[in-house]
């Protein structure tokens, strides 16, 4: 069965370019990786896709969405099994406020110990070139969508 993961990508324009909130997620597999994330998730129960995007996001950085037009930067396969449903909005948020929700894991694998970790343990702001490098690959295809829809 094919997940959906719907999420929010905040951008602002400054001195000509355009940056990107990231998220860098947390727990043991990424602690040593510079990979980063739009904040998405799946939804709960029959919530709609908007306010699934939304609630992850809130979830995951402790900020609200920004007011605005939200842009349908649409689908991309994360993976056989994943689908990512991004939507992007123009705000610059209080990043100070950042706070994430928290996932169990049991860690060490077959230890029997169950563990907390952060779903994100930082956000930081990037300009389009840079979170092409930063983001998990499947995920760049947003950064052009959303270039596309800014021009």
């Amino acid at each position: 069965m094919i997940k959906t993961s719907y999420g929010i990508l905040v951008f602002k324009r400054e001195r000509g370019n355009i940056y990107v909130l990231l998220a860098h997620p947390g727990g043991p597999f990424y602690q040593h990786k510079d990979l980063w994330t739009v904040p998405k998730g799946e939804p709960n129960g029959s919530e709609d896709n908007i306010t699934t995007a939304k609630r992850e996001f809130n979830e995951e950085t402790g900020i609200h969405v920004p007011d605005g037009e939200l842009i349908d930067l649409g689908s991309l396969a994360q993976s056989a099994v994943k689908i990512n449903r991004i939507w992007a909005v123009n705000g610059n948020p209080d990043l100070t406020t950042f706070s994430s929700n928290e996932f169990e894991l049991e860690w060490p694998p077959k230890s029997g110990k169950i563990q907390y970790f952060p779903e994100i343990v930082r956000i930081a702001w990037f300009t389009t070139d840079t979170a092409r490098m930063k983001l998990f690959p499947k995920q760049i295809g947003f950064i052009d969508r959303l270039e596309s829809a800014l021009t």
